[in-house]
């Protein structure tokens, strides 16, 4: 086995996704390698996160309001019947209050389950799309093509790129990068033999799928941009690497 490909397998044994004689041999190697251990600490995590559905909470209150909504509208009486004669009586001035109450409360009420609708449809948006991308990043680091560089960023972040050829992708993964200012973002770049091309910005846990493909790509860069991105860098890129053939 090339010493390349010992190294290779760090994507599929984080998902679970090799043989077992192969899942068992790259376990013994991972005794002996610091590197690919914590690649596959980092990729693993990563996985994990991409993989989660995201889910948004009721607002703080929203029980206690419904409640005292429904303890402030009193029932309405029993329908009587045809017939049943003057076995149940309603006095006179009492129903209309009554039913404005029951109407205040069925367009507070409704307000509620509008709302509750569109952030539910706004959650299951976000899970899709986080479903999406952790189906994308399986893709990629389980790829029999894949291939892993890692490098140091400016202050001592960490920074690792799974490539795939086959698969068109690649995939960044970053730890230790410092929380930036308001208005500022980390920005990727892929690098077309010498021309910088927006791959995207980096998400809040360090890992994002890189936009577009790679087979034109011989490196790849990170800056801080603007909020929203660049079309071109702005700043000095924090870290450069090639992008394993």
């Amino acid at each position: 086995m090339s010493e390349e490909h010992l190294h290779a397998p760090t994507g599929a044994y984080a998902l679970n996704a090799l043989p077992d004689d192969e899942r068992e041999a790259f376990g013994r190697h991972l005794r002996d390698c610091p590197a690919c251990a914590q690649e596959v600490r980092e990729l693993t995590a990563t996985a994990a996160r991409l993989g989660s559905a995201v889910a948004a909470p009721p607002p703080d209150g929203m029980k206690s309001q419904v409640m005292e909504r429904i303890r402030g509208v009193r029932q309405l009486p029993p329908h009587a019947p045809p017939g049943a004669g003057g076995l149940v009586t309603v006095r006179r001035g009492r129903l209309p209050h009554l039913l404005l109450a029951a109407c205040v409360a069925a367009v507070g009420l409704g307000g509620v389950a509008a709302w509750q609708f569109q952030e539910g449809r706004q959650a299951e948006r976000r899970a899709e799309q986080a479903q999406r991308e952790g189906e994308e990043l399986a893709r990629v680091l389980a790829a029999a093509d894949a291939r892993t560089v890692s490098g140091t960023a400016k202050g001592g972040a960490r920074a690792t790129v799974v490539v795939s050829r086959d698969e068109d992708r690649a995939v960044f993964l970053a730890s230790g990068l410092p929380e930036l200012p308001a208005g500022k973002t980390y920005q990727l770049w892929f690098d077309d033999g010498g021309r910088m091309r927006p791959a995207g910005l980096v998400g809040e846990d360090g890992a994002v799928v890189m936009e577009g493909g790679v087979r034109r790509a011989t490196g790849m860069g990170v800056t801080v941009e603007p909020a929203g991105g660049s079309p071109q860098p702005t700043s000095t890129p924090l870290v450069l690497m090639p992008l394993p053939a």
